[in-house]
């Protein structure tokens, strides 16, 4: 998950105990294109980190909350391998090495290994050009601007429907690498901004620097959060009716084991292929899920949590877009057997 996600998520999953500025744009006359531009604009943003390395600082605001992070990256084709320093907040250092994570705590002297499997959201959510994109965006050419010294041309992904946010995104010209990224409400109003406040392209990063310093764990203790592999359908519950344009992402057994008996949680994602939504499922505590259900509704930028007790289970349902989005998809998951 990009860093700046994972700081909103992070935050709400556990408000509920679940566990820069650019210079300003040149405005250029509007103009829309074909589904097959914003298939291309996608594969060209989803390719341009894949053969380059960079170092950059990287801004997240969303609302009143601020953070920033350090980035070491380096892309040789199906290798990819970032380094993630928090500069604010709790201090962390994320390792990931294609869907391989790792990250850091030195506070408790603790490293969390995990396998993601790509969990994360826009862009890097996208594998290749995903067509049903474009039957829910339209691709919007803005005009030219600056982030972090670097030239960059500016687009919109504008929603066709109320389901879903708008993106407005910087793309460094000559690379295609995303410099910025706003998330706007349907009145074009901000909900979240990441954007590098500096970037040094082609910078002397490597691999095998990375990859020694992800695999000295000397003195933490190695950790690995329990995650099973399968299916709504296989654990009894099934999306009841479609919401247009959410396609079934992945779904897991989250905890099982000796350390939490009854108690794992079931989670699915489901994505449009920009935004995605988050579906928990655990058997309801009322010590634990009565205050959950008293503090919801929850929002953090472009991010919201929804709950709701449904029989004997909790569930909780969390992703960057419109509550209604939410409610539509806890509505629809219904359990079978």
């Amino acid at each position: 998950m990009r860093p700046w996600r994972e700081a909103a998520v992070g935050l709400l999953v556990a408000l509920t105990q679940f566990g820069l500025a650019a210079q300003p744009a040149t405005p250029a006359p509007p103009a829309e294109a074909p589904g097959a531009d914003i298939e291309r604009w996608l594969v060209r943003l989803h390719e341009a980190p894949r053969n380059r390395t960079y170092v950059g600082t990287f801004v997240v605001t969303a609302g009143s909350d601020m953070s920033s992070a350090r980035i070491w990256h380096v892309g040789e084709g199906g290798r990819q391998m970032e380094r993630v320093e928090s500069l604010t907040g709790t201090a962390r250092t994320t390792f990931r090495r294609n869907d391989e994570v790792v990250t850091f705590l030195p506070a408790n002297r603790t490293v969390v290994h995990e396998t993601r499997e790509a969990l994360g959201l826009f862009p890097n959510l996208l594998k290749k050009a995903d067509a049903s994109v474009s039957r829910y965006y339209r691709l919007r050419s803005v005009g030219q601007g600056r982030v972090a010294g670097l030239e960059a041309d500016i687009v919109q992904l504008l929603p066709v429907d109320v389901l879903r946010f708008g993106y407005q995104i910087w793309t460094e010209q000559k690379t295609g690498l995303m410099l910025k990224l706003q998330t706007l409400d349907p009145s074009g109003k901000v909900l979240e901004q990441a954007a590098f406040s500096e970037l040094q392209l082609e910078a002397p990063v490597s691999m095998a620097k990375l990859k020694a310093l992800m695999d000295n764990t000397q003195g933490y203790q190695v950790v690995s959060p329990h995650l099973r592999k399968t299916t709504a359908q296989e654990e009894g519950w099934e999306l009841g009716s479609a919401v247009p344009g959410f396609a079934p992402m992945r779904c897991y057994r989250r905890g099982e084991g000796a350390a939490a008996p009854g108690r794992s949680a079931l989670q699915c994602v489901y994505s449009d292929g920009l935004a995605s939504v988050s579906l928990f499922v655990e058997p309801f505590e009322s010590n634990r899920h009565a205050r959950m259900l008293l503090a919801h509704p929850l929002s953090l930028g472009a991010t919201s949590l929804r709950v709701r007790q449904v029989g004997p289970w909790c569930m909780t349902a969390v992703g960057e877009v419109p509550t209604q989005t939410l409610d539509l998809l806890m509505q629809a998951f219904e359990k079978k057997r």
